[in-house]
């Protein structure tokens, strides 16, 4: 999938993987996909209540092995 920035938030416990993912959505242009690597394994939970509640779109979420991958389009 194409993206545009890369997030690497692999070995950070929870929360800091969705703190991150946060910081990193305040300074993204609407539209920017945004791809997310986590290894916390709370983080697809962690993330996709967020972008629930949010106007974020989660286009994919993926697992290999122990890393999840996300793939976020930042709201217009």
């Amino acid at each position: 999938m194409k993206y545009d920035i890369t997030l690497d938030a692999k070995g950070l416990n929870c929360p800091l993987p969705l703190l991150r993912l946060k910081q990193q959505l305040q300074k993204s242009s609407p539209g920017d996909i945004i791809k997310m690597l986590a290894t916390d394994p709370a983080s697809h939970l962690d993330v996709g209540v967020f972008i629930d509640k949010s106007k974020h779109q989660m286009l994919r979420h993926e697992r290999d092995d122990d890393i999840q991958c996300f793939y976020i389009k930042v709201a217009d």
